[in-house]
């Protein structure tokens, strides 16, 4: 008996996801462990892997196609000495809809209508045939092809469908988009500009500037949300701290001749991860995220440490910074980057945390507010260190300091507790053989 191969929930909170690739293609043999697709979900690309043993006898959903739900059918798999052919398919989605009924022929007596009155001549491009993909007087497209051809002005009678049953899909409007001129809205006393590949920007002197469209992944799209609901919702204080980093280079050059024969070197960053998971434990006011009615206070600091990858951005978690110690730590997030540069990333490795650190020193980047991860209560903003003019024993010197910028939920967490949390990190990083005590 066929099996119909479901879209799968890849983390406890996923309701859907885009099918980023197939990875077997119809009258494939697969056994249970093959690799059969690329799930993209919100925060990572996943491997969805076959259960069972058989053939790929239908795939329902082409690759590309966003916003497939939990639980829907994406292919359909069928099971020894079973026929593979498209019949294994829901016949709903492939069956062919009945060509539309020929219009009436005019009858003999008609009475002809008079002419319309002139009207001023519009170039108007002939409706092509109607390719047999319409359910009675409606079109066969997917939800997101819709909204893609309506954002683009694009006229879905217009294209070939190349989905299950002749439906439009996403990949048809990208297809169609460059190949016709977009139509503009019409201005009265005006007519509507055509543009192709560029964007009209309003005003008194519209310009039509190239460009190109590029499809947001997933992750861009919570990311988008997430940060939008935070700088809405959530009240951030800001406060910063110069930091002198002399002594934690010192220290980090004699561990990492202690370590070269472990093949472990740590990064200015596995310090800093350590030191602001010790001055959350020290300031347990600031280890804490808000819940509406009540406050979540935590008794270990599980660090968020922002990594950039192509698709946009990925927190992965070191659990129980404060208690690890800076090698493990070190070992720990180039294992956590790697993986989430390549999209193998776990939910757990980068769901929770209890406050994040997102560090832009290496872009030269001198200091920066960073935006609050909700549900977490803070995230320490670490820009690069750099050669100042610093005061140190009450005399003028040149002194390697970096700029460091906590932001607060002030709805959970004092200006005075962030103040004092700031004062300890600073401790630590100034002092740094405390974090080793």
């Amino acid at each position: 008996m066929p099996i119909e191969l479901k879209m799968p929930a890849l983390s406890p909170t996923m309701e859907e996801g885009t099918l980023a690739k197939w990875l077997v293609k119809e009258g494939d043999d697969v056994k249970s462990g093959d690799i059969l697709a690329e799930i993209e979900t919100d925060k990572a690309t996943m491997e969805f892997e076959a259960v069972d043993e058989g053939k790929i006898a239908k795939i329902l959903v082409p690759e590309g196609t966003d916003g497939v739900k939990v639980g829907a059918p994406i292919a359909i798999m069928a099971g020894d000495g079973e026929s593979v052919d498209s019949s294994a398919a829901p016949k709903a989605d492939t069956a062919a809809p009945p060509p539309p009924k020929a219009a009436p022929e005019p009858k003999a007596d008609a009475t002809p209508k008079a002419a319309p009155p002139p009207q001023a001549a519009v170039e108007t491009p002939a409706a092509p045939p109607q390719p047999a993909r319409t359910e009675g007087d409606r079109v066969k497209a997917s939800p997101l092809a819709r909204k893609l051809a309506q954002a683009q002005n694009i006229d879905l009678s217009g294209i070939t469908g190349t989905g299950p049953g002749g439906r439009i899909v996403r990949a048809d409007i990208d297809a169609a988009v460059g190949k016709a001129p977009a139509a503009a809205p019409a201005q009265a006393g005006s007519a509507a500009p055509a543009v192709t590949g560029h964007a009209v920007l309003p005003g008194p002197m519209e310009q039509a500037i190239p460009h190109e469209a590029i499809k947001l992944s997933n992750m861009r799209k919570t990311i988008a949300r997430r940060l939008t609901e935070s700088k809405q919702q959530v009240p951030h204080i800001y406060l910063t701290v110069d930091i002198q980093l002399d002594a934690l280079l010192k220290l980090r050059g004699e561990l990492n001749a202690g370590l070269e024969s472990r093949g472990v070197k740590l990064s200015v960053n596995d310090l800093l991860i350590k030191a602001l998971a010790q001055a959350l434990i020290e300031v347990p006011e600031c280890n804490v995220s808000f819940g509406g009615d009540q406050l979540f206070k935590y008794s270990r600091a599980d660090i968020s440490v922002a990594v950039s990858i192509p698709a946009g951005l990925i927190t992965p978690i070191i659990v129980s910074a404060d208690s690890k110690s800076v090698s493990a730590i070190s070992t720990e997030m180039k294992d956590l980057a790697s993986r989430a540069k390549e999209g193998k990333l776990q939910p757990p490795e980068y769901q929770g945390g209890t406050a994040s650190l997102s560090n832009m020193g290496m872009y030269g980047i001198k200091q920066f507010e960073a935006v609050i991860n909700p549900p977490q209560g803070m995230i320490m903003a670490i820009g690069a260190g750099e050669k100042r003019p610093y005061v140190v024993n009450n005399s003028l010197q040149i002194a390697s300091v970096m700029s460091a910028t906590g932001s607060f939920d002030h709805r959970a967490i004092d200006g005075a507790d962030g103040a004092r949390l700031m004062q300890a990190f600073k401790r630590l990083v100034e002092n740094p053989l405390g974090m080793l005590a």
